[in-house]
């Protein structure tokens, strides 16, 4: 197993996907987006290398399916996953596109559900429910809903914050939903902690609890001050412009409270 760095914007280099390919590399595997911070790698040139040196490319969509445009035809992806409640369908059902010609070792064996691949009777609610969740998806890809959203959100945290808020990731290339942010000086645990209100994480969404730094960001160079206030943000379809207000005055309270308290406290 070989890894490969990230940049301070969380950017897979394809330069180094190249160069770390040996000979008897079979498989190499990338986020389509990272999951906390909201980065987009540079897939298609990733999967141009793989393409070029005969090696299967695999990457991770599970973020990305359903915010942005993935061209299969265009992109030479062998295998690519989604998770089915990142758009709406229910948790528990997902998907792994596999590249007609190519054949892979069955995930469960015995009967030929699923071509084949997948031996057990199928989900029929689910995967109807993840059908019709792909379609909405693809209707509401067009518009701008969730950019603009996320935008405005940044925008009123950065009214009230000043410099006193960082944003994590790639500021231009990174999923239209996700926001990323530090509270420099304060640890994000602690802040979600006295705000049951607002609901976000410290580090990916499997990780809402943790209280030391997230990995992605330690990966990042981010430094370990900022990382430590560092809050993940994530905007929906049906998240409203009244909502980020009510969300930005809970937090606009906790911080004028805590500061006052500090104040008290030092004099």
């Amino acid at each position: 197993m070989t890894y490969v760095p990230v940049d301070k914007k969380g950017t897979v280099d394809p330069l180094d996907v190249k160069n770390a390919i040996r000979e008897d590399t079979i498989l190499v595997t990338i986020m389509h987006s990272n999951n906390e911070v909201g980065t987009l790698q540079p897939i298609e040139e990733i999967a141009e290398i793989c393409q070029e040196k005969d090696v299967f490319f695999h990457t991770d969509a599970s973020q990305s399916v359903g915010k942005v445009a993935i061209d299969l035809e265009k992109t030479k992806i062998d295998f690519l996953t989604v998770a089915g409640h990142k758009i709406y369908a229910p948790k528990g059902v997902g998907a792994l596109f596999i590249r007609e010609g190519i054949e892979i070792e069955p995930l469960i064996h015995g009967a030929r559900q699923e071509n084949g691949q997948r031996a057990s009777t199928e989900n029929v609610p689910y995967i109807a429910a993840l059908g019709q969740a792909a379609v909405q998806a693809a209707h509401h890809l067009p518009n701008n809903d969730l950019k603009d959203i996320r935008d405005y959100f940044y925008e009123q945290l950065r009214k009230e914050f000043n410099d006193k808020i960082h944003l994590n990731g790639d500021q231009m290339n990174r999923l239209p939903n996700t926001l990323n942010v530090s509270f420099i000086g304060y640890n994000g645990a602690k802040i979600l902690e006295d705000n049951p209100d607002v609901w976000a994480a410290t580090g990916s969404a499997c990780h809402t609890s943790s209280t030391v730094i997230s990995p992605v960001l330690k990966a990042m160079g981010v430094d370990e001050k900022v990382a430590l206030g560092a809050i993940r943000f994530s905007v929906g379809r049906y998240t409203t412009k009244e909502e980020i207000d009510e969300t930005v005055a809970l937090l606009k309270v906790y911080f004028t409270g805590e500061n006052l308290i500090n104040r008290y406290l030092h004099e």
